[in-house]
């Protein structure tokens, strides 16, 4: 018997008994959508967790760090710091997977605009660097550039005081008159003498006030004042920039925040806060982390939080998917019911095919292209309900409720709808084994004495 007589005759079948086929494919509407929806919120969830934590930096990039340069080394004091220094950096750029490598040179600078002033911090970095910052006004400063221009951060007004008042946005909840852009802004990087001629000592000479610089504005980082980032709060340049600056301004003597000799003079090299590195794919980030350690260097990515993340994302999708599984399970016994119920009730036309010659396999075979018809029609309704129940999660109760992130909560991939109808079909066909295969083994002579 041909598939195309076989499957006309399983339909045939299932159209005769409308009631019993509607009530047994509903089961499996049910399961099938309880599954999709409760998958589709544990991958709403896991993806949402990633975009939260994106927004806070790269997540193929690894801040490396040394604790002797912050005086926490518990090495033996005989031994040199390993500070990050250019050396470094060349060494961090070897590594497999790396991509580039970034200094971080911090300085605490003070910036001016009329009366208004705020003390915030300067960090140079390396075009690389810069590229990794979203840019909502203006341009990104390049190692090309003749004079040093600043990246300022979005959040960086509400840094700004009143110098004669005190008072600034924290304290009147207004954002201070600056135009960041627009109007030039000045810089003080001396900031000892900044505060010795500010606030002398007694019987000590006088301090001449620092020089102040004017520093040109190239972009603003994207955002409004309420849009916090990784760059939100503080002012970027290109490294190479600003060490000539901070040269020319202090000369031989030592910078402020650079480590000294024993003598207290400035050290041959410069010695850099951090260095941030960056990795070809997020897939290798751990692997380089961990070789950075190993050098003997502390190092720190967005990476470690996403895979704790993750690994309870995963728990909850775990949790959500077998609760739909039951739901399905359940619908599983009704297929096996109706089955059953379809062979008692046809036992005398089992009979007659037997006896009319019909092969043993396409008895069987009948049968489960019923019971995986059923799965068919209850997976694709199932799926269709799926995405309406998850269009109205989405409308009603978003990922800003949970997680603050705005974006969808329940997503629906084209994979999990595929799969979920390929599951929903063996689940039917696997429900209609055991009794396709007791229809196959009745004894013909029994089946047409049946009454």
């Amino acid at each position: 018997m041909k598939f195309r007589d076989l499957l006309i005759m399983s339909i045939n079948n299932l159209r005769r008994r409308k009631l019993r086929t509607v009530l047994t494919v509903l089961g499996v509407v049910i399961g099938t959508a309880s599954i999709v929806v409760m998958v589709s919120l544990g991958i709403g969830l896991n993806e949402l967790t990633v975009e939260q934590i994106a927004s806070y930096g790269s997540l193929t990039t690894i801040e490396v760090y040394s604790e002797s340069r912050w005086g926490f080394s518990s090495s033996d004091s005989k031994t040199e710091p390993n500070y990050v220094t250019d050396d470094v950096i060349k060494q961090l750029k070897r590594l497999p997977h790396v991509k580039s490598v970034s200094p971080v040179l911090s300085v605490n600078v003070l910036m001016k605009q009329g009366v208004y002033q705020a003390n915030t911090t300067m960090k140079g970095v390396s075009e690389e660097f810069l590229k990794e910052i979203p840019i909502g006004e203006g341009t990104l400063p390049s190692a090309r550039d003749k004079e040093l221009t600043m990246v300022l951060g979005n959040m960086l007004p509400t840094q700004f005081s009143n110098s004669k008042t005190g008072q600034g946005y924290w304290d009147s909840g207004k954002l201070p008159d600056v135009d960041l852009i627009n109007k030039p802004l000045y810089v003080i990087f001396d900031m000892d003498a900044y505060y010795s001629s500010r606030y002398p000592s007694e019987g000590g000479n006088a301090v001449k006030p620092p020089k102040k610089y004017m520093i040109p504005t190239a972009g603003l980082v994207e955002g409004g004042v309420d849009n916090w980032n990784n760059y939100s709060y503080d002012v970027y340049v290109e490294v190479g920039l600003l060490e000539e600056q901070l040269r020319r301004i202090f000369k031989k003597n030592p910078i402020p925040g650079q480590p000294t000799n024993k003598k207290g003079k400035a050290l041959p090299y410069l010695v850099y806060d951090s260095a941030q590195v960056f990795v070809d794919d997020m897939e290798n980030v751990t692997a380089v982390q961990a070789e950075i350690t190993n050098l003997g260097y502390q190092a720190y990515s967005n990476m470690e939080w996403l895979e704790q993340s993750k690994k309870q994302s995963q728990m909850v999708q775990a949790v959500l998917g077998g609760i739909g599984a039951v739901s399905l399970f359940v619908a599983a016994i009704g297929i096996a019911n109706t089955m059953m119920m379809s062979i008692y009730e046809r036992t005398k036309e089992i009979g007659v095919m037997k006896v009319l010659g019909c092969d043993m396999r396409n008895i069987r075979d009948m049968f489960l292209l019923e019971s995986g018809f059923i799965g068919f029609m209850g997976g694709v309704a199932g799926i269709l309900l799926s995405l309406l129940v998850s269009m109205v999660i989405n409308r009603f109760a978003g990922g800003q409720a949970l997680t603050g992130m705005a974006g969808d909560l329940s997503r629906i991939p084209l994979w999990l709808n595929l799969a979920a109808l390929g599951f929903a079909i063996f689940v039917g066909m696997a429900a209609g084994f055991l009794p396709a295969t007791r229809a196959m083994k009745l004894s013909p002579l029994a089946a047409i004495r049946n009454e």
